[in-house]
C-alpha cells in the first residue's frame, strides 16, 4: 500500500469517527435552547446581502437545480405564488431556509422569523436554521406561502404536527414532487425544487452568527453554498415575476443563471 492510499484511508476513517461523534452526541444540541427565540432586527438585517458580494459568488457551489413544469402559472392574491413545504426536524429544510430567506428578502420583507435547529437525532443533527412557522412576509411582487408540517423534537416516537396541507397543496406534492422529499419549493408553477441545494454538513459545529459571518466572505465554502443557492432561487423567482424588480432580476449574474438553470 502506497502512502497516498494510506492517507486516503486515514482521512476516511477520521471523517467516519467525526460523523459518529456528531450522530451520537446530538451535534449542535447546545443550540437547541434558542429554538423559537425571535430573530432580532440587527441579525435579520444581515439577510440583505450586498449585491457586490452576491455577484462575486454567482452560482457558487449550488447544486440540485430546479425542474421546469408544464403547469399553468400559479398566482395567489394576484401575484406569482412561491410555496415552500418542509418541517422543522428536517436537516435539508434547515439548510435550504438560509438561501431562501436571503433570496426572498430581495423581493420583500420578513417579520417574526424565529431561530430553530433541526432534529438532534437526524442527519447533521441540530443544524442551526430558522422556522417559517408564525412568520409573516410582505412583498409587492410575490405571494410567499410556507408550511412547516412538523416540529423538530420527537414525542413518543413521532414529530408532532405543526401545520397541515390543504387539498391544493397535497395535489401539488403528489403531481410535482416526484422524489417525494422535503424541502419542496414551487416557484409559481414555472419550476419546482425537491430537496436541498447543498449539504447541511457544512454548517455543523457552527452557530448562527458564525454562519452569517462566513456568508459575507465570498470565497468561503459556506458563502459559495448559501449565496450560490440564494442566487439560484432568486433566478427562479425572477422567471416567475417576468424579471421584476429589474434592480434584482436584471443583474447580469442572475440573467446568466436564468439562462441555464
Amino acid at each position: 500500500m502506497n502512502r497516498r492510499n494510506l492517507a486516503i484511508i486515514v482521512i476516511v476513517a477520521v471523517l467516519a469517527v467525526i460523523a459518529l461523534i456528531w450522530s451520537t452526541t446530538g451535534g449542535n444540541s447546545a443550540l437547541a435552547k434558542y429554538d423559537n427565540v425571535p430573530v432580532g432586527q440587527s441579525f435579520a438585517s444581515q439577510f440583505n446581502v450586498p449585491n457586490a458580494i452576491l455577484a462575486q459568488v454567482g452560482i457558487g457551489a449550488s447544486g440540485n437545480f430546479p425542474s421546469k413544469t408544464t403547469k399553468a402559472p400559479l398566482a395567489i392574491n394576484g401575484k406569482p405564488a412561491i410555496i415552500y413545504i418542509g418541517s422543522e426536524y428536517c436537516p435539508y429544510c434547515a439548510t435550504e431556509r438560509w438561501p431562501m430567506i436571503i433570496a426572498l428578502s430581495r423581493f420583500g420583507t420578513f417579520s417574526n422569523l424565529h431561530y430553530m435547529t433541526s432534529s438532534p437525532t437526524d442527519v447533521a443533527p441540530s443544524t442551526p436554521t430558522f422556522t417559517f412557522y408564525n412568520s409573516t412576509y410582505q412583498s409587492s411582487y410575490i405571494t410567499f406561502i410556507s408550511r412547516e408540517m412538523q416540529t423538530n423534537m420527537m414525542v413518543n416516537g413521532t414529530y408532532p404536527t405543526l401545520q397541515t396541507l390543504n387539498a391544493t397543496e397535497n395535489n401539488m406534492i403528489a403531481t410535482l414532487d416526484v422524489g417525494g422529499g422535503i424541502p419542496f419549493i414551487n416557484f409559481a408553477n414555472t419550476s419546482v425544487l425537491s430537496g436541498a441545494t447543498y449539504s447541511p454538513l457544512i454548517l455543523q459545529g457552527m452557530n448562527w452568527s458564525q454562519i452569517m459571518a462566513q456568508i459575507y466572505i465570498s470565497n468561503s465554502t459556506i458563502s459559495q453554498s448559501i449565496l450560490g443557492s440564494a442566487n439560484l432561487l432568486t433566478a427562479q423567482i425572477c422567471k416567475a415575476t417576468n424579471n421584476t424588480p429589474a434592480n434584482v432580476c436584471m443583474q447580469s449574474y442572475i440573467q446568466k443563471i436564468e439562462a441555464f438553470a
